[in-house]
């Protein structure tokens, strides 16, 4: 049932960075789709998104162990295992231990994260594409323009994007997320990253702080990576337009937006039809590729990160 699983388990290698070793919710592995591994260094995560028996979960484990005694000789396995759905996520030390302060690498920059509760663990591995691009294209363009570069990071969630950004060069990234305790972990992330200036961190709640997002403007680059889907704060069909809108208004002439959504409901033409209804004057440039291991059957269903870009000029005064 969990071939695909096995197979990949023991083809495993071990890599400095954190990375998916296992994307079963990709498609591309039938009977495989509740499954996902991911390796943090020095730690496995293995995740289902349906329940598990014990029975199910010993095969995996016993493959894990067989591996991991292969590739660190003599270290014991440490393994997570959760089991998640839409509204609830229950983890478990299975094996080993998960060190605190647990520090993972991705493209040599730092992060902080948490395997041991929560949805989420500090670093979405889906986006290293994203961050990667937002180095690059800050370095690009701070080099050919000035200095001076400004990033609006929202939904800054445990800023790895602002840790990108400063690193490409930019001189001021401002980091708006409701959850305090996310961009606290984001402070640390630029601590480990030796980057102890260019960084604000506000918490706030974006719709309710327009008036001071829009002071500290205008941005070179702004980055919305909001949840698709959280309740009480953000539901991305009837809020993503309500953040597109803004757009025109906070980017400087010739700045670039980086428009993120992980919803398997909502494909990019969700984004694009939106963005031609609430932001036309802003021109599409493309499509960031996805990291190839998490390949999907269906593109339209995996992470989308849509690029636009502002005029070069700015639209005359009404």
């Amino acid at each position: 049932m969990f071939q695909a699983l096995l197979n990949a388990i023991a083809h495993m290698t071990l890599s400095p960075d954190a990375q998916r070793v296992f994307h079963g919710r990709g498609g591309l592995h039938p009977g495989c789709e509740q499954w996902t591994l991911d390796l943090y260094p020095p730690v496995c995560l293995l995740t289902s998104y349906q329940p598990v028996s014990a029975e199910a979960l010993a095969p995996i484990e016993a493959a894990l162990h067989a591996r991991w005694a292969t590739l660190c000789p003599g270290e014991p396995l440490n393994l997570v295992f959760q089991h998640r759905d839409e509204v609830r996520a229950h983890t478990e030390l299975r094996h080993g231990t998960v060190s605190e302060p647990h520090i993972v690498t991705e493209q040599g920059s730092r992060f902080k994260v948490h395997l041991l509760r929560g949805f989420n663990h500090g670093l979405f591995l889906d986006m290293a594409e994203g961050r990667r691009w937002v180095r690059e294209h800050v370095a690009a363009h701070r080099t050919a323009a000035s200095s001076s570069f400004k990033v609006l990071n929202l939904f800054a969630y445990t800023c790895a994007f602002s840790v990108a950004a400063l690193q490409g060069g930019a001189s001021q990234v401002i980091n708006v997320d409701m959850a305090s305790g996310a961009l606290s972990i984001g402070r640390q992330n630029h601590q480990l990253n030796g980057l102890p200036d260019g960084a604000t961190f506000l918490a706030h709640d974006i719709f309710n702080s327009w008036g001071k997002i829009n002071r500290l403007g205008p941005y070179d680059l702004v980055i919305m990576d909001p949840p698709a889907y959280q309740k009480g704060s953000f539901v991305a069909e009837k809020d993503y337009a309500r953040l597109m809108r803004r757009l025109p208004d906070l980017l400087a002439p010739g700045g670039h937006a980086l428009l993120c959504l992980n919803s398997p409901k909502l494909g990019p033409d969700f984004l694009m039809d939106q963005m031609a209804i609430e932001a036309p004057g802003l021109r599409w440039v493309e499509r960031l590729a996805n990291p190839a291991a998490f390949a999907d059957a269906t593109p339209d269903r995996a992470l989308k990160v849509l690029v636009y870009q502002a005029p070069l000029t700015a639209p005359p005064c009404a």
